[in-house]
């Protein structure tokens, strides 16, 4: 007999198995998880971390003030400083991004113009003005360190030296990197080691500075550890892909295509930061970390 226009035809079944095997395919997952939670508590506790200090919007607001505050700083300083200086700093820049063609010239127009020029140019007025601006780049990672913690804001008397200290020393470490990559004229065997153990330093200290010493030393050797590795690698990285993409954003759209282009970078940095210190934050409060470094205890503050 031939079913009617309105009867439904008949199924044998094969409709429903995606569905059934979807189903089980997600309740496997949801067993997995549940069993990885379970086995290692810490990756519950990180991802539930970084969503807390919001990853993504503390880099962003990081890379920003970077870029905004750091850089014109970083020009001011190249306007009074010793041509020996402004060399190495060069020398920096080129070792870490492996800057050449059209971006290098660029950066020569600013680093080898007259020192005259450049001085007028700034002002003296202008450059107090960009140095007291530069502590906004202090402030932001200062925030982001508490944030990791889960410290209070500290008060602006105690806090205030400490951005221009953490400034300064940063300008001095730029001045460094190019001898310190090439491991003096050793060569990058040495380097590179010394690039390493550099990072972990600086990122170790930068922690006990901006938290006003309120975390001892130990607790943040971990996050010290994970930035100091994720950046050496990065500045490998760096030499691979900034300079053909600056050069080509440079190409195309001229300055403004090497603003995206930077600011794109500094950004995967600024995360990379803010993913290392946080990380860090949370292995040195797991219990059996926790033992042997003598984290503090767990604040509930923001």
């Amino acid at each position: 007999m031939r079913a009617g226009r309105g009867s439904v035809p008949p199924t044998d079944g094969r409709a429903g198995r995606p569905r059934g095997r979807a189903a089980e395919l997600g309740a496997r997952l949801r067993r997995l998880r549940a069993g990885a939670e379970e086995r290692f508590p810490v990756i519950t506790r990180l991802t539930s971390h970084l969503i807390a200090v919001n990853l993504l919007d503390s880099a962003t607001r990081l890379a920003a003030q970077v870029f905004l505050t750091a850089v014109p700083l970083l020009f001011v300083v190249a306007s009074f400083a010793p041509q020996g200086v402004r060399k190495e700093i060069v020398s920096s820049l080129h070792d870490v991004f492996g800057i050449n063609g059209s971006s290098d010239q660029e950066l020569k127009k600013v680093f080898e113009a007259d020192p005259a020029n450049l001085q007028q140019s700034a002002g003296a007025v202008s450059s107090l003005m960009v140095l007291l601006s530069a502590t906004a780049c202090s402030r932001a990672m200062q925030r982001l360190c508490q944030r990791a913690w889960r410290l209070p804001g500290a008060s602006a008397r105690i806090a205030a030296w400490r951005w221009l200290v953490w400034i300064a020393a940063w300008l001095v470490i730029l001045a460094l990197l190019g001898p310190l990559r090439t491991g003096f004229g050793v060569g990058a065997w040495l380097g590179v080691p010394l690039l390493l153990v550099t990072q972990v330093s600086v990122w170790w200290w930068t922690q006990h500075l901006l938290l006003a010493a309120r975390v001892p030393w130990l607790p943040l050797l971990p996050g010290a550890l994970l930035t100091g590795v994720a950046l050496t690698t990065l500045s490998v990285v760096a030499k691979l892909y900034v300079p053909s993409a600056l050069n080509r954003s440079l190409d195309r759209y001229g300055s403004l295509g090497a603003v995206f282009t930077v600011l794109s970078w500094l950004i995967g940095l600024c995360v990379v930061i803010a993913a290392g210190i946080t990380a860090g934050a949370v292995i040195a409060r797991e219990p059996a970390v926790s033992r042997h470094l003598g984290s503090p205890e767990q604040s509930n503050s923001p």
